[in-house]
Protein backbone atom coordinates (compact mmCIF):
# COMPACT_ATOMS: atom_id res chain seq x y z
CA UNK A 1 0.00 0.00 0.00
CA UNK A 2 2.82 2.27 0.82
CA UNK A 3 4.80 1.40 -2.18
CA UNK A 4 1.44 2.33 -4.17
CA UNK A 5 0.79 5.73 -2.63
CA UNK A 6 4.43 6.45 -3.18
CA UNK A 7 4.17 5.84 -6.76
CA UNK A 8 1.05 8.13 -7.13
CA UNK A 9 2.77 11.14 -5.30
CA UNK A 10 5.89 10.47 -7.78
CA UNK A 11 3.64 10.80 -10.84
CA UNK A 12 2.07 13.84 -9.52
CA UNK A 13 4.94 15.62 -8.61
CA UNK A 14 6.45 14.79 -11.86
CA UNK A 15 3.66 15.61 -13.93
CA UNK A 16 3.54 18.84 -12.31
CA UNK A 17 6.70 19.44 -12.55
CA UNK A 18 6.15 18.80 -16.77
CA UNK A 19 3.64 21.22 -16.66
CA UNK A 20 5.69 24.11 -15.17
CA UNK A 21 8.74 23.36 -17.41
CA UNK A 22 6.65 23.52 -20.46
CA UNK A 23 4.79 26.81 -19.22
CA UNK A 24 8.38 28.13 -19.02
CA UNK A 25 9.55 27.23 -22.01
CA UNK A 26 6.60 28.97 -24.22
CA UNK A 27 7.80 32.05 -25.48
CA UNK A 28 6.07 35.43 -24.08
CA UNK A 29 3.48 36.70 -26.60
CA UNK A 30 4.06 40.26 -27.84
CA UNK A 31 2.12 42.81 -25.67
CA UNK A 32 3.45 45.86 -27.89
CA UNK A 33 1.16 49.05 -27.30
CA UNK A 34 0.17 51.52 -29.64
CA UNK A 35 3.24 53.63 -31.55
CA UNK A 36 2.88 56.68 -30.31
CA UNK A 37 4.50 60.03 -31.33
CA UNK A 38 7.54 61.93 -29.88
CA UNK A 39 5.40 64.27 -28.26
CA UNK A 40 2.67 61.77 -27.58
CA UNK A 41 5.35 60.26 -25.01
CA UNK A 42 5.50 63.57 -23.02
CA UNK A 43 2.02 63.90 -22.67
CA UNK A 44 1.73 60.11 -21.31
CA UNK A 45 4.84 60.49 -19.30
CA UNK A 46 3.56 63.46 -17.71
CA UNK A 47 -0.11 62.66 -16.99
CA UNK A 48 0.35 59.27 -16.57
CA UNK A 49 0.81 60.91 -12.99
CA UNK A 50 -1.23 63.72 -13.36
CA UNK A 51 -4.28 62.25 -14.60
CA UNK A 52 -4.24 58.85 -14.89
CA UNK A 53 -8.08 58.39 -15.38
CA UNK A 54 -7.40 60.24 -18.85
CA UNK A 55 -4.25 58.06 -20.09
CA UNK A 56 -6.18 54.90 -18.84
CA UNK A 57 -9.50 55.83 -20.64
CA UNK A 58 -7.21 56.50 -23.83
CA UNK A 59 -5.13 53.17 -23.31
CA UNK A 60 -8.43 51.31 -23.46
CA UNK A 61 -9.83 53.29 -26.47
CA UNK A 62 -9.80 52.43 -30.45
CA UNK A 63 -7.62 55.74 -30.81
CA UNK A 64 -4.93 53.85 -28.87
CA UNK A 65 -5.11 50.94 -30.43
CA UNK A 66 -4.64 52.98 -34.26
CA UNK A 67 -1.82 55.08 -32.77
CA UNK A 68 -3.79 58.13 -32.49
CA UNK A 69 -2.46 59.85 -29.26
CA UNK A 70 -3.07 63.00 -27.49
CA UNK A 71 -0.66 65.35 -29.93
CA UNK A 72 -2.69 63.99 -33.06
CA UNK A 73 -5.84 65.27 -31.22
CA UNK A 74 -4.33 68.13 -29.27
CA UNK A 75 -2.03 69.67 -31.60
CA UNK A 76 -3.22 73.45 -32.42
CA UNK A 77 -4.86 74.11 -35.88
CA UNK A 78 -3.78 77.12 -37.32
CA UNK A 79 -5.96 79.90 -36.91
CA UNK A 80 -7.50 78.26 -33.77
CA UNK A 81 -7.76 81.35 -31.06
CA UNK A 82 -7.63 78.96 -28.04
CA UNK A 83 -4.28 77.62 -27.88
CA UNK A 84 -1.28 78.14 -25.97
CA UNK A 85 2.52 76.77 -25.20
CA UNK A 86 2.67 73.93 -23.12
CA UNK A 87 6.17 72.30 -22.68
CA UNK A 88 7.35 73.44 -26.28
CA UNK A 89 4.26 72.52 -28.15
CA UNK A 90 1.56 74.50 -29.41
CA UNK A 91 -1.64 72.82 -27.71
CA UNK A 92 -5.50 73.25 -28.62
CA UNK A 93 -7.27 72.62 -24.86
CA UNK A 94 -10.62 72.27 -26.81
CA UNK A 95 -10.91 69.04 -29.30
CA UNK A 96 -13.61 71.14 -31.46
CA UNK A 97 -15.33 69.23 -34.24
CA UNK A 98 -12.87 70.64 -36.60
CA UNK A 99 -10.31 68.77 -35.09
CA UNK A 100 -12.19 65.70 -35.07
CA UNK A 101 -12.90 66.12 -38.97
CA UNK A 102 -9.05 65.97 -39.91
CA UNK A 103 -9.74 61.92 -39.43
CA UNK A 104 -14.06 62.02 -39.31
CA UNK A 105 -14.66 64.57 -42.27
CA UNK A 106 -18.34 62.78 -43.25
CA UNK A 107 -19.29 62.34 -39.53
CA UNK A 108 -18.42 65.65 -38.96
CA UNK A 109 -20.64 67.04 -41.93
CA UNK A 110 -23.31 64.82 -41.19
CA UNK A 111 -23.36 66.40 -37.90
CA UNK A 112 -23.24 70.19 -38.67
CA UNK A 113 -26.24 70.31 -40.76
CA UNK A 114 -28.21 68.53 -37.57
CA UNK A 115 -30.54 70.03 -35.21
CA UNK A 116 -27.98 69.29 -32.95
CA UNK A 117 -25.20 71.60 -34.00
CA UNK A 118 -27.61 74.00 -33.49
CA UNK A 119 -28.69 73.34 -29.41
CA UNK A 120 -27.21 76.31 -28.26
CA UNK A 121 -29.14 78.42 -30.24
CA UNK A 122 -32.00 78.19 -27.45
CA UNK A 123 -29.54 81.45 -26.30
CA UNK A 124 -32.45 83.86 -26.50
CA UNK A 125 -35.41 81.59 -26.93
CA UNK A 126 -38.37 81.42 -24.22
CA UNK A 127 -36.45 78.43 -22.87
CA UNK A 128 -33.46 80.57 -21.87
CA UNK A 129 -35.49 83.18 -20.64
CA UNK A 130 -36.36 80.75 -17.78
CA UNK A 131 -33.06 79.98 -17.26
CA UNK A 132 -31.37 83.54 -17.23
CA UNK A 133 -33.77 85.61 -16.40
CA UNK A 134 -36.62 83.79 -13.91
CA UNK A 135 -34.94 81.41 -12.36
CA UNK A 136 -31.23 83.13 -12.71
CA UNK A 137 -27.67 82.69 -14.60
CA UNK A 138 -26.28 79.97 -12.55
CA UNK A 139 -29.71 78.02 -13.01
CA UNK A 140 -29.06 78.22 -17.16
CA UNK A 141 -25.00 77.60 -16.44
CA UNK A 142 -25.26 74.53 -14.97
CA UNK A 143 -28.47 73.19 -16.56
CA UNK A 144 -29.89 74.67 -20.34
CA UNK A 145 -26.12 75.28 -21.23
CA UNK A 146 -24.79 71.68 -20.32
CA UNK A 147 -27.04 70.14 -22.72
CA UNK A 148 -27.54 72.89 -25.36
CA UNK A 149 -24.21 74.54 -24.60
CA UNK A 150 -22.44 77.61 -24.48
CA UNK A 151 -20.55 80.16 -25.91
CA UNK A 152 -17.19 79.09 -25.12
CA UNK A 153 -14.87 82.11 -23.48
CA UNK A 154 -11.16 81.94 -23.91
CA UNK A 155 -9.05 83.94 -21.20
CA UNK A 156 -5.63 83.12 -22.67
CA UNK A 157 -3.00 80.92 -21.10
CA UNK A 158 -5.02 77.97 -21.78
CA UNK A 159 -7.56 79.30 -19.52
CA UNK A 160 -11.78 79.82 -19.82
CA UNK A 161 -14.26 81.92 -18.80
CA UNK A 162 -16.05 79.44 -15.54
CA UNK A 163 -19.11 80.46 -16.66
CA UNK A 164 -18.73 78.79 -20.09
CA UNK A 165 -16.26 76.14 -19.50
CA UNK A 166 -16.78 72.98 -18.58
CA UNK A 167 -19.33 72.44 -21.09
CA UNK A 168 -20.02 69.21 -23.31
CA UNK A 169 -23.48 70.54 -24.12
CA UNK A 170 -24.11 69.50 -27.98
CA UNK A 171 -24.52 72.30 -29.61
CA UNK A 172 -21.70 74.07 -27.86
CA UNK A 173 -19.57 77.54 -30.08
CA UNK A 174 -16.42 76.83 -29.53
CA UNK A 175 -13.47 79.63 -29.66
CA UNK A 176 -12.92 78.42 -33.16
CA UNK A 177 -16.30 79.38 -34.57
CA UNK A 178 -17.16 75.36 -35.10
CA UNK A 179 -20.11 74.13 -33.16
CA UNK A 180 -20.97 70.62 -31.04
CA UNK A 181 -18.63 68.32 -29.56
CA UNK A 182 -18.28 65.25 -30.82
CA UNK A 183 -17.30 64.04 -26.85
CA UNK A 184 -21.12 64.91 -26.25
CA UNK A 185 -22.06 61.30 -26.94
CA UNK A 186 -18.58 59.86 -27.40
CA UNK A 187 -16.92 60.82 -23.97
CA UNK A 188 -13.66 61.66 -23.35
CA UNK A 189 -10.86 60.34 -23.75
CA UNK A 190 -12.37 56.56 -24.12
CA UNK A 191 -14.37 57.56 -27.34
CA UNK A 192 -16.33 55.03 -27.11
CA UNK A 193 -18.74 53.18 -29.89
CA UNK A 194 -20.90 51.28 -27.02
CA UNK A 195 -21.28 54.29 -25.22
CA UNK A 196 -22.95 56.59 -27.65
CA UNK A 197 -24.85 53.09 -28.82
CA UNK A 198 -26.76 53.22 -25.55
CA UNK A 199 -29.68 55.07 -24.50
CA UNK A 200 -28.39 55.94 -21.14
CA UNK A 201 -26.11 58.10 -23.45
CA UNK A 202 -28.87 59.82 -25.01
CA UNK A 203 -30.44 60.05 -21.69
CA UNK A 204 -28.18 62.76 -20.40
CA UNK A 205 -30.50 65.51 -22.40
CA UNK A 206 -33.21 63.79 -23.30
CA UNK A 207 -35.24 63.08 -20.16
CA UNK A 208 -37.67 65.18 -17.57
CA UNK A 209 -40.73 66.59 -17.95
CA UNK A 210 -40.74 68.61 -21.74
CA UNK A 211 -38.86 65.55 -23.09
CA UNK A 212 -38.39 62.45 -20.99
CA UNK A 213 -37.36 60.39 -24.22
CA UNK A 214 -35.58 58.23 -21.82
CA UNK A 215 -38.46 57.70 -19.45
CA UNK A 216 -40.85 56.56 -23.07
CA UNK A 217 -37.95 54.52 -24.40
CA UNK A 218 -37.83 52.32 -21.14
CA UNK A 219 -41.72 52.18 -20.89
CA UNK A 220 -41.58 50.99 -24.43
CA UNK A 221 -41.64 47.12 -25.39
CA UNK A 222 -38.01 48.09 -27.13
CA UNK A 223 -36.53 49.63 -23.67
CA UNK A 224 -37.89 46.32 -22.07
CA UNK A 225 -36.45 44.33 -24.60
CA UNK A 226 -33.30 46.34 -24.32
CA UNK A 227 -32.87 45.80 -20.66
CA UNK A 228 -33.70 41.82 -21.08
CA UNK A 229 -31.16 40.77 -24.52
CA UNK A 230 -28.86 43.81 -23.67
CA UNK A 231 -25.76 41.01 -23.29
CA UNK A 232 -26.59 39.98 -26.27
CA UNK A 233 -26.74 43.00 -28.25
CA UNK A 234 -22.90 43.32 -29.53
CA UNK A 235 -23.02 47.16 -28.35
CA UNK A 236 -18.77 47.43 -28.63
CA UNK A 237 -18.75 45.56 -31.77
CA UNK A 238 -16.54 47.56 -34.69
CA UNK A 239 -19.54 46.60 -36.71
CA UNK A 240 -23.11 47.32 -35.64
CA UNK A 241 -25.63 46.89 -38.33
CA UNK A 242 -28.83 46.21 -37.43
CA UNK A 243 -30.09 42.98 -39.09
CA UNK A 244 -26.12 41.32 -39.41
CA UNK A 245 -24.74 41.73 -36.16
CA UNK A 246 -27.95 41.63 -34.22
CA UNK A 247 -31.38 41.90 -33.67
CA UNK A 248 -32.35 41.90 -30.27
CA UNK A 249 -33.95 45.15 -29.52
CA UNK A 250 -33.53 48.88 -30.75
CA UNK A 251 -31.83 51.51 -28.91
CA UNK A 252 -32.15 55.57 -29.66
CA UNK A 253 -28.67 54.86 -32.02
CA UNK A 254 -30.60 51.72 -34.04
CA UNK A 255 -33.42 54.26 -35.32
CA UNK A 256 -32.12 57.48 -35.45
CA UNK A 257 -28.27 56.94 -36.51
CA UNK A 258 -26.96 53.35 -36.89
CA UNK A 259 -26.74 51.30 -40.09
CA UNK A 260 -29.17 48.68 -40.84
CA UNK A 261 -29.42 45.71 -44.01
CA UNK A 262 -32.01 47.73 -45.36
CA UNK A 263 -29.75 51.17 -46.29
CA UNK A 264 -26.52 49.02 -46.79
CA UNK A 265 -25.00 49.85 -43.05
CA UNK A 266 -24.84 53.66 -43.42
CA UNK A 267 -24.90 55.38 -40.57
CA UNK A 268 -25.54 58.77 -39.97
CA UNK A 269 -24.46 61.90 -37.13
CA UNK A 270 -27.61 63.67 -38.47
CA UNK A 271 -30.47 62.26 -35.83
CA UNK A 272 -32.99 64.17 -37.93
CA UNK A 273 -32.65 61.90 -40.85
CA UNK A 274 -35.00 59.74 -40.52
CA UNK A 275 -37.82 62.32 -38.36
CA UNK A 276 -40.78 63.28 -40.62
CA UNK A 277 -42.50 65.31 -37.47
CA UNK A 278 -41.01 67.97 -35.41
CA UNK A 279 -42.64 67.51 -32.55
CA UNK A 280 -40.64 70.56 -30.67
CA UNK A 281 -42.85 73.47 -31.59
CA UNK A 282 -46.47 74.48 -29.65
CA UNK A 283 -47.70 73.15 -33.36
CA UNK A 284 -45.91 69.89 -34.73
CA UNK A 285 -44.73 70.39 -38.25
CA UNK A 286 -44.10 67.86 -41.34
CA UNK A 287 -40.31 68.16 -41.87
CA UNK A 288 -40.16 69.19 -45.42
CA UNK A 289 -37.18 71.51 -45.74
CA UNK A 290 -36.39 74.22 -48.31
CA UNK A 291 -32.41 74.31 -50.00
CA UNK A 292 -31.54 76.64 -46.49
CA UNK A 293 -32.95 74.03 -43.92
CA UNK A 294 -36.06 76.02 -43.43
CA UNK A 295 -39.38 74.18 -42.60
CA UNK A 296 -41.59 74.65 -45.62
CA UNK A 297 -45.17 75.89 -44.53
CA UNK A 298 -46.52 76.94 -47.54
CA UNK A 299 -49.59 75.49 -48.44
CA UNK A 300 -50.60 76.08 -51.97
CA UNK A 301 -49.38 72.37 -53.36
CA UNK A 302 -47.59 73.88 -56.61
CA UNK A 303 -46.17 76.10 -55.07
CA UNK A 304 -44.81 73.87 -51.86
CA UNK A 305 -43.67 71.07 -54.46
CA UNK A 306 -40.92 73.91 -55.98
CA UNK A 307 -39.88 74.99 -52.52
CA UNK A 308 -39.15 71.48 -50.93
CA UNK A 309 -35.65 70.31 -51.51
CA UNK A 310 -35.70 67.59 -48.41
CA UNK A 311 -38.83 65.56 -48.30
CA UNK A 312 -40.63 64.03 -45.11
CA UNK A 313 -41.69 61.23 -46.51
CA UNK A 314 -38.08 60.26 -47.60
CA UNK A 315 -37.08 60.39 -44.15
CA UNK A 316 -40.12 58.67 -43.02
CA UNK A 317 -38.89 55.80 -45.38
CA UNK A 318 -36.05 55.74 -44.01
CA UNK A 319 -37.18 55.21 -40.35
CA UNK A 320 -39.78 52.52 -41.90
CA UNK A 321 -36.77 50.97 -42.78
CA UNK A 322 -35.19 49.86 -39.42
CA UNK A 323 -38.60 49.19 -38.25
CA UNK A 324 -39.29 46.83 -41.27
CA UNK A 325 -36.12 44.90 -39.43
CA UNK A 326 -38.77 42.99 -36.97
CA UNK A 327 -42.31 44.55 -38.15
CA UNK A 328 -44.39 43.46 -41.03
CA UNK A 329 -45.30 46.34 -43.60
CA UNK A 330 -48.86 46.55 -42.16
CA UNK A 331 -47.70 46.79 -38.72
CA UNK A 332 -45.22 49.57 -39.38
CA UNK A 333 -47.93 51.48 -41.45
CA UNK A 334 -50.66 50.98 -39.16
CA UNK A 335 -48.15 52.15 -36.59
CA UNK A 336 -47.99 55.71 -38.30
CA UNK A 337 -51.68 56.06 -39.01
CA UNK A 338 -52.23 55.86 -35.36
CA UNK A 339 -49.27 58.45 -35.02
CA UNK A 340 -50.35 60.78 -37.64
CA UNK A 341 -53.32 60.82 -36.06
CA UNK A 342 -52.72 61.52 -32.74
CA UNK A 343 -50.37 64.64 -33.60
CA UNK A 344 -53.05 65.84 -35.98
CA UNK A 345 -55.57 65.55 -33.05
CA UNK A 346 -53.08 67.63 -30.92
CA UNK A 347 -52.80 70.25 -33.23
CA UNK A 348 -56.02 70.92 -34.27
CA UNK A 349 -57.82 70.61 -30.50
CA UNK A 350 -55.14 71.94 -28.78
CA UNK A 351 -52.36 73.56 -30.08
CA UNK A 352 -53.72 75.90 -32.89
CA UNK A 353 -56.26 76.78 -31.00
CA UNK A 354 -54.41 77.95 -28.04
CA UNK A 355 -51.83 79.94 -30.45
CA UNK A 356 -54.60 82.08 -31.80
CA UNK A 357 -56.01 82.43 -28.05
CA UNK A 358 -52.53 84.00 -26.96
CA UNK A 359 -52.12 85.50 -30.42
CA UNK A 360 -55.34 87.67 -29.94
CA UNK A 361 -54.69 88.56 -26.63
CA UNK A 362 -51.40 90.09 -27.13
CA UNK A 363 -52.88 91.40 -30.39
CA UNK A 364 -55.53 93.16 -27.99
CA UNK A 365 -52.82 93.97 -26.10
CA UNK A 366 -54.03 92.70 -23.27
CA UNK A 367 -50.33 91.20 -22.10
CA UNK A 368 -47.90 93.09 -21.26
CA UNK A 369 -44.86 92.97 -23.48
CA UNK A 370 -42.84 90.90 -21.18
CA UNK A 371 -42.66 86.93 -21.34
CA UNK A 372 -43.62 85.23 -17.97
CA UNK A 373 -45.54 87.84 -16.19
CA UNK A 374 -48.64 86.08 -16.35
CA UNK A 375 -50.31 83.50 -15.35
CA UNK A 376 -51.73 82.36 -18.52
CA UNK A 377 -47.92 82.64 -19.96
CA UNK A 378 -47.09 79.72 -17.97
CA UNK A 379 -50.43 78.22 -18.97
CA UNK A 380 -49.71 77.81 -22.27
CA UNK A 381 -46.09 77.03 -21.66
CA UNK A 382 -47.14 73.84 -19.94
CA UNK A 383 -49.51 72.98 -22.20
CA UNK A 384 -47.25 72.81 -25.43
CA UNK A 385 -43.88 72.89 -23.93
CA UNK A 386 -44.07 70.11 -21.50
CA UNK A 387 -47.63 68.34 -21.61
CA UNK A 388 -47.85 68.40 -25.46
CA UNK A 389 -44.40 67.41 -26.07
CA UNK A 390 -44.81 64.18 -23.62
CA UNK A 391 -47.94 63.54 -25.42
CA UNK A 392 -46.48 63.54 -29.06
CA UNK A 393 -43.10 61.83 -27.56
CA UNK A 394 -45.21 58.79 -26.07
CA UNK A 395 -46.67 58.30 -29.28
CA UNK A 396 -44.11 58.06 -31.42
CA UNK A 397 -42.13 55.97 -29.20
CA UNK A 398 -45.04 53.34 -28.42
CA UNK A 399 -45.08 54.46 -24.72
CA UNK A 400 -49.12 54.73 -23.82
CA UNK A 401 -48.89 56.10 -20.19
CA UNK A 402 -46.94 58.92 -21.41
CA UNK A 403 -49.36 59.24 -24.54
CA UNK A 404 -52.38 59.74 -22.63
CA UNK A 405 -51.80 60.24 -18.39
CA UNK A 406 -49.01 62.37 -19.21
CA UNK A 407 -49.66 63.80 -22.06
CA UNK A 408 -53.29 64.67 -23.35
CA UNK A 409 -55.33 64.03 -20.22
CA UNK A 410 -52.90 66.92 -19.08
CA UNK A 411 -53.37 68.89 -21.87
CA UNK A 412 -57.01 68.58 -21.98
CA UNK A 413 -57.05 69.65 -18.48
CA UNK A 414 -54.84 72.48 -18.85
CA UNK A 415 -56.68 73.84 -22.04
CA UNK A 416 -60.38 73.10 -20.16
CA UNK A 417 -59.18 74.41 -16.98
CA UNK A 418 -56.37 76.66 -17.21
CA UNK A 419 -56.17 78.65 -20.60
CA UNK A 420 -59.82 78.96 -21.38
CA UNK A 421 -60.75 80.11 -17.93
CA UNK A 422 -57.68 82.66 -17.46
CA UNK A 423 -58.45 84.09 -21.10
CA UNK A 424 -62.13 84.76 -20.38
CA UNK A 425 -61.29 86.30 -17.02
CA UNK A 426 -58.75 88.30 -18.93
CA UNK A 427 -61.25 89.75 -20.85
CA UNK A 428 -63.62 90.36 -18.30
CA UNK A 429 -61.02 92.60 -17.08
CA UNK A 430 -60.81 94.47 -19.89
CA UNK A 431 -64.28 95.34 -20.36
CA UNK A 432 -64.03 96.79 -16.60
CA UNK A 433 -61.40 98.55 -17.89
CA UNK A 434 -63.42 99.86 -20.30
CA UNK A 435 -61.74 98.29 -23.43
CA UNK A 436 -64.76 96.45 -24.89
CA UNK A 437 -64.07 96.40 -28.27
CA UNK A 438 -60.11 94.30 -27.17
CA UNK A 439 -62.53 92.18 -25.12
CA UNK A 440 -64.74 91.15 -27.57
CA UNK A 441 -62.35 90.49 -30.18
CA UNK A 442 -61.19 87.82 -27.55
CA UNK A 443 -63.87 86.35 -26.65
CA UNK A 444 -65.05 86.15 -30.18
CA UNK A 445 -62.26 84.04 -30.67
CA UNK A 446 -62.85 81.70 -27.87
CA UNK A 447 -66.53 80.93 -28.64
CA UNK A 448 -65.53 79.92 -32.07
CA UNK A 449 -62.94 77.63 -30.93
CA UNK A 450 -65.41 75.86 -28.91
CA UNK A 451 -68.41 76.40 -31.50
CA UNK A 452 -65.85 73.28 -33.55
CA UNK A 453 -67.48 69.96 -32.78
CA UNK A 454 -64.58 68.56 -30.40
CA UNK A 455 -65.00 70.51 -27.98
CA UNK A 456 -68.97 69.89 -28.09
CA UNK A 457 -69.10 68.02 -25.03
CA UNK A 458 -67.19 71.22 -23.12
CA UNK A 459 -69.91 73.48 -24.14
CA UNK A 460 -72.86 70.91 -23.44
CA UNK A 461 -71.81 70.54 -20.16
CA UNK A 462 -71.50 74.46 -19.50
CA UNK A 463 -75.37 74.56 -20.60
CA UNK A 464 -73.85 76.85 -23.32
Amino acid sequence: MRRMFFSATCFVLLATFSVSLSAQKAPAKSQAGPKVSGPGQMCLACHANSTPGIVEQWRGSAHAKASVDCYSCHQAMAGDPATFDHYGQKIAVIVTPNYCARCHAAENAQFQKSHHAQAAQFIGSLDNMLGEIVEGGPAAVNGCRQCHGSIVQYLGEGKFSPDTWPNSGIGRVNPDGSKGTCAACHGRHAFSSAQARQPENCGKCHLGPDHPQKEIYEESKHGVAYRDLREQMNLDADSWVLGKDYSQAPTCATCHMSGNTRNGGRITHDPGERISWTNRPPVSQWLDKDKDGRIVTETDPAKREALVVEKADEKRQEMKNVCLHCHTPDYVNGFYKQYDDFVILYNEKFAKPGQKIMGALRAQKLLTKADFDEEIEFTWFFLWHHEGRRARHGASMMAPDYAHWHGMYEVADRFYMGLIPQAREIAHHAREEGKNAEAEAVETVIEEILARPEHEWFMKEKGR
